[in-house]
This record gives C-alpha cells, structure tokens and sequence, in this order.
C-alpha cells in the first residue's frame, strides 16, 4: 500500500521558512570575521536575494552571488543595489559591465548616484531619451536624483538650477522631488525655508510623507522650536494621517521631557513599544519610509536602506526578518490553511504593522478579509484610524461604496476621527471607479468624519470632488458645485479652472469654457501659461482657431510665451482653416520672443499652478542666495 501523500507545503509556511533561512544568513554574515569563507550559497533564489540585500561589506555580497550556482537578473539588480549602497564603484561598475542584459538607462542613473558617482550618474542622466510629444521630459524620478546629488555633494547652485530645469523641461515635481527640497534646505540650516516649502505642498496636491516630516521634526526639536513642532505633529495626525517615524518619535520624545506635552498625548504609545514584538520592521530597513514616497520611488529602497545601514554593522542585535509584500503574496485569496499557519506563527499585531500588510495586499478583498480577521484575534490588538484610514482608503479605490460608508459609520458610532487626506483620497478614488454621487455624499459628511475643516482644505476637498465629478462627466453638477462653494467664499485656484476647463472643451462645450474664464477673473485670478494652453488647445480642437488667436493676444499682453507645443498647434490649425496670414504673424510674433519659447509650459492640470512651482523655486533659491549659504553651510 503507498505510503500517503505528504501534505503540500502552504505558502505562508514557506514565507516563515525563508524568513528564517535569511536570518541565520543575515547574522552569519554580519558575525563572521571579513577573512571567512562565505555561508553556503541557499538553494532559494528569494532567499539569496535577501542575503545579498543583507550583505555588511562589498566583498561579502560579491562572495554570495559568485557561490551561487545560477543567478537570475533580479539577482544581478540585488548585487548592483547593494554595491552602490556600499559605494563600492569600481566593483560596481565591473558587475553592470556583466550583466546578461543591460541596465535601463534609469536604473543605471539611479546606481551610479547612490554610488555617489556625480560625473557618471549626470552623464547617463543626459543620455536619458525624452519622452513624446507634447510633454518632452525626461522621468521625474531622474530630475530627483540629480538634484539629490547636487544636494549631498553640498552643491547648492547645482541643485537649484538641477530643479529649475526639471520645471522648465515639464516634468512635474513629485512627493520625493519636494523631499529632497525639504531635507536638502533643512541640513543646510534653512529650515524656516524647508517649512514654508513643505506649508505649500498641499496647494501642490502632493501628499507630504513620513520623510520630510522626520527631517523637520528633527530639525525644529534641536532648536527646541516646539512651538512649529507642536503645529507639525497636529498636520502629522489630523491632516496627513502619517505615522511618526524615528526622527518625529525622537521629537516628541525631546518635548515631552522638556515639559511641552501638549497635542503628544496620543503618541505614548508609540513612543514606548511593546516589549513583546521582537520582530517588527526595524527603522534601519526604511520602516515608515518609502511606503509614503510616490510608487515610482519605492525602486530605489535597496540602496536607501544600505545608506542606512551604514554605521549599524556594528550591532550584531538583528530583529528577525519580516518583509510585509511576501507574507501578503502568501495571503494572497485568503485560503483557509494559510490563515491556519498564520494564526498558528504567533505574530504580535500593532497598527503599524498592520497597515504595512494591508498596502501589501493587491486585492482590496483579501485586504478586507485580513482587516476583519485581525481585528478578533488575541492579544489585545484593536484597529486605529490608521489601520481604518489604510482600509477605507483600499476599500475606495476598489469602488466598494458599501463597505466604505459601513466602517465609516461604524468608526464615526466608536468616536474615531480620520485624518483629512482620508476624505480627499476617497473622493479622489471615487472618480477612478465613477461613483459621483458617493464622492459627494463623503464631501457632504467630511467634517463627521475628520472633525473641523479650514477654509483652505474645504478648498481643497471641493477642487477633488469637481475632479471626480468631470471624470464621471458630471460637468452640469460640477458647475453646481463650484458655484456653491463660491457663493459660500470657498475659491477655487487655477488648478481647479485649469481642469475644468480642459473637461468642457473635451466635452465640446465652448460655452462652458468661456463661462470658467468669466469665473477666474472674478475671482481676480491671473491665468498661468498652463491655463492659455489649455484654452488653445480647446479652441483648436473644436475648429475655432480665430478664438485661439485672440488667446495668444491676451497672453502676449500679460507677458506671458506660449510654449512650443501650443504655437505649433495654432498654426497647424490657423492653416488646415485657411487662415495662412494670421499663421504666418503668429510665427513673426513667436519669433521676437527674448530667449525663444519655452518647450512646455510649466503647470499641471488639477494640481500644480506656474505660480505655485515659481514660488518654491524661489525659496529655494532664496535661500541659497543668502551670504551664509555662499559662504558655504551644510
């Protein structure tokens, strides 16, 4: 009789079996003196791949991957990453030399700038290609690396100029572009210019993360300005919704003891962790970090956490392995034996570690099912509004409007408030998944759901529910809304307009476009070069290339260029209706333009306005115009 078939191995069996393959190779690694031969080589390319991550020395890593017996290209990525962490160049340059398949141009520049190579990272920064018309840009992500560069290389001019060409060339400044800003103004001892940088983020529509809030934390508790930190660690909880990090826990902690408790009751918890969690996400691995960068960042982690780790080898005290995105892949479905196994581990649940998984999960069901799951286990564990703002946000993006306004419902019965960028992140999703009238029932209910709202986050909110309500083509209730609101003294800026008014003239209706503009100049609005655009492009999309004409009039009067892009579609469009002379002016007018035209206009619709990126990079500027910075600080 054959013997019976061994039970197949569940997949969260095997994430706690690798995790504990890449503990013992972690703690070998960092234990052994530099002269011993390396630890076998595991059979487990996940597992190496770690171990490669987790390598103290350039020549441990490099010892690793040469003993193993096959190496895929993730492989290949982990070694590079680690090696230019270590900034180990001339290692690193003979390993990409031999790679089976080369480096994208973007990965090669984000190696050779972690490595610190300033001449070779700004060389393959030039090579980058320029994407299509009519945004000819290189990625955002490149423009934040060289000026974090510039930055760490204490050349101050070198990174301003490095962001004034990432606006002039179009790319649109991101959460991590501004966080470079931030940090880079703070070391350099300008942290009231970091602060007014980071007070103008939300106008940005871009989401201020864990990052830059322990770079200002830091630096306004060495000043003992508790004052401004008392107002940073109020945006933290009620506005942004971030969970502190290190640098805003050491903060707090520094004012607390210096007798300013007010506003931290709420953080004495975090500030003294419970003793039984042996193995949450060490801060040493980016705990809090790059889950708050935008998701085009979130490649670079390997070579951050090595800059981490830089000064840490030391300490042979490792807390277990646990890496969120594996042990979700293992939940992946929620099948009944691998909740048995996760039951049976024994992890100790905090809020923080639930809400790492809950982003690790890809379906927004699984998600749920783990939210609810937690919630009854032992131990004491009890969601949060962070784990419930993580939940509702999930639930939102998938279009689960049921399940979105019963924990709603249920958080508001238990007294719970969310922070503000819960609210504008559902109604933002709500416009993904089409569910207008839900958008407008969360707008409605904002302040049972987050408390007191300013005037200028109400703002803020209306410009996200006018934003949902044109991607569901909603326009006549859109312009409802933005009459109400501007009846109640709420303005929208020329973001807001800039959108609206690309929705109507992709809706075809002239009428409306015109009626907007009526709008901005009673709100005593200037319109930007983004907005004139916006206006050329519609009339020329609709035949009535004389209306756009009468544009580039108007922006000639108010100095402002039209870019490259946008005089070449008048033209085309003056000429296909057979107004030859008035194309031929339009070219003799664009001609005289001191410095020629700009190759797009700086300015993004429905979230950065010229006037807005202008002011941060005058501050920027500003700043480092200072005799103190020329003198050389930081």
């Amino acid at each position: 009789m054959p013997a019976p078939a061994a039970a197949a191995t569940t997949r969260v069996a095997l994430y706690l079996r690798r995790a504990r393959l890449i503990d013992s190779l972690r703690l070998r690694l960092r234990s052994s003196p530099p002269s011993s031969p390396p630890p076998p080589p595991p059979d487990d390319p996940v597992v190496a791949l770690h171990a490669i991550r987790a390598a103290p020395t350039p020549s441990s890593a490099l010892s690793l991957f040469r003993a193993l017996p096959s190496s895929p290209l993730p492989l290949y990525h982990a070694l590079a990453s680690r090696l230019a962490s270590l900034a180990a160049l001339p290692d690193l340059r003979a390993h990409l030399a031999s790679f089976p398949l080369p480096a994208p141009p973007l990965a090669c520049l984000r190696l050779l700038a972690a490595a610190g190579d300033r001449a070779a990272a700004l060389e393959a920064f030039a090579s980058l290609p320029i994407t299509t018309p009519p945004r000819r840009h290189r990625p955002a992500e490149a423009h934040n690396l060289v000026i974090e560069l510039h930055a760490r290389g204490g050349d101050h001019a070198a990174a301003v100029e490095a962001f004034r060409g990432m606006v002039r060339e179009g790319a649109l400044p991101n959460a991590r572009t501004y966080t470079v800003v931030v940090a880079h103004l703070a070391s350099a001892g300008f942290v009231d210019g970091a602060l007014e940088v980071f007070r103008l983020l939300p106008s940005l529509r871009v989401r201020r993360t864990t990052r830059q809030y322990n770079v200002l934390a830091e630096a306004l508790a060495a000043a003992e300005r508790f004052d401004q930190l008392r107002w940073l660690v109020r945006e933290m909880a009620a506005v942004d919704g971030v969970m502190p990090g290190p640098q805003m826990r050491a903060a707090i902690s520094a004012m607390r003891e210096a007798g300013d408790i007010d506003g931290t009751e709420d953080f004495v918890e975090e500030l003294s962790p419970n003793a039984r969690i042996g193995y949450a996400v060490d801060d040493a691995e980016g705990e809090g970090d790059s889950e708050e960068e935008d998701d085009d960042d979130n490649n670079n982690g390997d070579a951050n956490h090595g800059e981490r780790d830089r000064g840490k080898i030391a300490n042979q005290t490792l807390k277990p392995w646990l890496d969120p995105r594996e042990l979700a892949r293992a939940l992946d479905g929620w099948d009944p034996r691998e909740v048995a196994e996760l039951e049976a581990a024994g992890f100790v649940w905090t809020p923080r570690l639930v809400c790492k998984l809950l982003r690790a999960f890809k379906k927004a069901e699984t998600a749920w099912e783990f939210f609810c799951w937690v919630a009854c286990r032992p131990g004491g564990f009890a969601h949060d509004r962070h784990t419930v703002a993580r939940m509702v946000a999930i639930l939102a993006r998938a279009g689960h409007v049921e399940l979105v306004e019963r924990l709603l419902a249920k958080v508001h019965a238990d007294g719970i408030l969310l922070p503000l960028a819960t609210v504008r992140l559902v109604i933002d999703f709500y416009g993904l998944s089409k569910k207008a009238d839900a958008a407008a029932r969360v707008f409605r209910e904002g302040e049972s759901i987050c408390g007191p709202i300013s005037r200028d986050n109400l703002a803020l909110l209306c410009s996200s529910l006018l934003r949902t309500m044109a991607k569901c083509r909603r326009g006549l209730d859109a312009m409802d809304l933005l009459e109400e609101m501007m009846g109640r003294g709420v303005l929208p800026d020329l973001q807001t307009f800039s959108g609206l008014m690309e929705h109507m003239a992709g809706a075809g209706d002239l009428k409306g476009v015109h009626r907007l503009l009526g709008l901005v100049r009673q709100c005593e609005l200037r319109p930007d070069g983004y907005m004139y655009s916006v206006l050329v492009r519609a009339y020329c999309k609709r035949e009535r290339a004389a209306l756009a004409l009468r544009v580039l009039d108007e922006m000639r009067a108010a100095g402002v260029a039209p870019d490259a892009p946008t005089k070449a579609l008048l033209v085309k469009s003056l000429w296909r209706e057979g107004k030859l002379r008035e194309a031929a002016m339009v070219e003799e007018r664009c001609e005289d333009v001191v410095g020629g035209l700009p190759e797009s206009s700086p300015g993004h619709v429905w979230t950065a306005s010229a006037a807005d990126l202008k002011k941060v990079l005058e501050i920027y500027s500003g700043c480092f115009a200072q005799p103190a910075a020329q003198a050389g600080t930081g």
